[in-house]
């Protein structure tokens, strides 16, 4: 368990936490000096078997100087539970009522009162000052929290404190690290000889073990995150092989030098390194506020052990279903897979509250917002997040995020809003669940497994738990990947754009009866232009395994749709397609192919027409002919032609034989294909169209597949 302190200035804390653990958390000289915490400090007591993280209590000592609030935030990352101190001499003063602000703002809801330095006061003020704490916190959720009576230097009341320390640190429930990508949020930085560069702060997800790579994010402009590799650990302040969430760590890194690191940073594993500068979150103004919040605020945010500057959008406020106006596109309502309603709301007002645009928050009131930085930081679902003023003198604002990789567009839609009141749920499954119950593109599965924190080898079981507590389990479109699942498209959005795709066919077929069917790019183009491809395809793909469309070469049709050969078709085919097979790279003009079938060449131009549309040959530039065989392989000398990404003339030239006129027509038509796509003097590899080439399911052209990409 990790206790936070917090109080005001000389009311004790440092004194207290080495009356409990017998460490001076004051180090530095400056401290010593004027008597008060400048850093944060840290101690750790022995809990005694059965509690949890090792059976040690970590504490972090912060600073109560009102300047300091920012190192305060810092230290109070990750903070199980909030020690809150009132010198009995004093009573409750400014900063006691900013540090428990601040507490409640970053969510500490588990915490313990000390009336400290109770030797200096008679019965009475001891009193007197229990009724004045009392008052503070009623109404926070530290309002049942026990106050016990110390004095640090004489010793009294400390044992008592002790114990129930110790008991609280046995009844915290473990932190579960299966599945999460680990993060430690660095709070401090140096070096040790022999050691080297040592980063310490809280572990707030996962796990890490000597040996590991870790990530430092964000990383600088321009640059890729640096990677350094786990030397040695520290956890609770003792020697480890491993460390988990929850715990106090020191991380000796090689590869990384200490003037790389900066306080507020993140340690992260590789597979869910990511770094923002828009953040969505769920947000309580404060009551104390005189003024509503307004979109444009200038503020300082604090989230994990850092702080930056940026200003809010006010996307939404929680008010009544019927406020929120009819719903853009066909989505489930409440209670087809998952509710609408934001949690706690919900609670309150009987189910109720949705999410609706709004321009402001009023005090006290609660919202969903959009916070803008100034420069990126590090931050995952459900990091606590506290704005500041401009100033930074006050508190303002807490919340949670919701999204760490918010958009810049449409952010205040109906559709988006909804989506957003999906993310407020617990458990990164369950807002997977309405995420996909809410968007109609589709959700980007790694992208949002990285910002939930999950880790690569749990993402299959993310989706599959999502899908089980759905209206239809197993009716979501998926995109499977080498790293687990990597795009899904819910069950009412799979049969909506299903719907959709078929009805663009069918009219497609009525507009231009004697093709046999659009190529998949341009039905994508009529159909869903928006969704991203690799869901498109999987979209078709499900279509065709089910029956509902045909895949003939590079078109799509309705089964009941095809182009027919006629006798005289299906004779000149069997004439001219040993001779188009022979030709191989260099493909086949269509007079040389009337001229060696002894046909005339207006009705073979007219065969190879049908057959193209058909899929089983391919028109490169017109009259200019080449089997399904060549081609596939001329894709797979294209792919392999690859540097960084991209093909050049000149190396597929020499790569696949041909002549130079030759090889960039190929490209070109790859380009039309959409193996390939255009850019500048080079034909740019498109990442997804490896599973269509190497698709050899059910029967149809290998190329057809490839053409699905264009």
């Amino acid at each position: 368990m990790i206790v936070g302190t917090a109080g005001h200035i000389d009311h004790g804390k440092t004194t207290l936490v080495k009356a409990l653990t017998g460490v001076d958390t004051d180090r530095l000289p400056e401290e010593k000096r004027r008597g008060i915490s400048i850093a944060l400090g840290y101690a750790f007591m022995d809990a005694g078997a059965g509690a949890n993280e090792g059976g040690r209590i970590g504490f972090v000592d912060v600073p109560g100087h009102e300047r300091l609030v920012h190192t305060m935030l810092s230290g109070a990352t990750g903070i199980d539970h909030a020690l809150l101190l009132v010198a009995a001499d004093d009573g409750v003063m400014p900063q006691t009522r900013e540090h428990l602000a601040l507490l409640m703002l970053l969510g500490i809801a588990r915490g313990t009162i000390a009336l400290t330095k109770c030797d200096r006061v008679e019965a009475a003020l001891r009193a007197q000052r229990r009724e004045e704490v009392r008052a503070l916190v009623a109404g926070t959720p530290l309002a049942d929290a026990p106050v016990f009576e110390v004095a640090a230097t004489t010793g009294e009341g400390v044992r008592e404190l002790r114990e129930h320390l110790i008991a609280e640190a046995k009844a915290l429930p473990p932190r579960g690290v299966g599945g999460r990508g680990f993060r430690l949020a660095v709070d401090r930085v140096f070096s040790l000889a022999g050691v080297g560069t040592v980063c310490t702060g809280t572990a707030h997800a996962g796990e890490v073990a000597i040996g590991d790579e870790l990530l430092l994010l964000p990383p600088a402009p321009g640059q890729s995150p640096r990677r350094g590799r786990v030397r040695s650990l520290h956890a609770q302040n003792e020697p480890a092989e491993r460390a988990r969430a929850g715990q106090r760590v020191a991380i000796g890194l090689a590869g990384l030098e200490k003037d790389e690191v900066e306080r507020g940073q993140w340690l992260a594993a590789p597979e869910i390194a990511q770094w923002t500068d828009r953040i969505d979150a769920r947000l309580r103004w404060s009551a104390e506020e005189s003024r509503a919040l307004r979109s444009g605020l200038p503020v300082h945010v604090h989230v994990g052990a850092e702080a930056v500057t940026g200003s809010v959008a006010v996307l939404g406020r929680f008010g009544t279903a019927q406020a929120a106006g009819p719903h853009p596109c066909p989505l489930p309502q409440a209670g087809e897979g998952v509710s609408l309603v934001a949690g706690a709301e919900a609670e309150r007002s009987g189910g109720t509250s949705l999410a609706v645009a709004a321009e402001a928050l009023q005090p006290g009131e609660e919202g969903l917002v959009q916070l803008v930085l100034h420069r990126p930081v590090g931050a995952w679902a459900g990091d606590r997040v506290v704005l500041r003023d401009a100033a930074a003198t006050r508190a303002l604002a807490g919340g949670v995020v919701l999204d760490p990789q918010a958009p810049a567009r449409y952010r205040r839609t109906p559709q988006r809003l909804a989506e957003l009141v999906a993310l407020t749920a617990d458990a990164p499954a369950t807002r997977l669940a309405g995420l996909l119950a809410q968007a109609p593109m589709g959700v980007d599965l790694a992208r949002f497994a990285a910002g939930q924190g999950v880790a690569i080898d749990a993402r299959a079981a993310l989706l599959a738990a999502a899908d089980a507590s759905t209206v239809v389990p197993g009716a979501s479109t998926v995109v499977p990947g080498a790293d687990g699942p990597e795009w899904a498209l819910g069950a009412t959005q799979t049969a909506l754009w299903e719907g959709v795709a078929l009805a663009r066919l069918a009219r497609y077929h009525e507009d231009q009866a004697e093709e046999l069917g659009p190529d998949l790019a341009r039905w994508r183009r009529l159909a869903a232009p928006r969704m991203a491809e690799p869901l498109w395809h999987a979209l078709v793909r499900r279509m065709a395994a089910g029956g509902q469309v045909a895949i003939s070469g590079s078109s799509a049709h309705l089964p009941a749709h095809g182009v027919q050969l006629s006798a005289l078709d299906e004779r000149l085919a069997q004439k001219v397609m040993p001779r188009l097979l022979a030709a191989g790279f260099e493909g086949a003009w269509a007079r040389d192919l009337a001229k060696d079938a002894h046909e005339p060449e207006a009705l073979v131009r007219t065969t190879l027409a049908r057959l193209s549309q058909r899929g089983e040959l391919f028109q490169v530039v017109k009259d200019l002919y080449y089997a399904p065989a060549a081609v596939q392989e001329l894709a797979r000398i294209a792919r392999a032609s690859a540097v960084g990404g991209d093909v050049t003339a000149g190396t597929f030239r020499d790569r696949s034989g041909l002549g130079r006129k030759r090889a960039i027509q190929v490209l070109e038509f790859f380009d039309k294909l959409g193996v390939l796509r255009r850019v500048g003097d080079a034909h740019r590899l498109r990442t997804d169209s490896r599973l269509f080439i190497d698709d050899h399911e059910g029967g149809g052209a290998i190329l057809g597949h490839a053409a699905e990409t264009a």
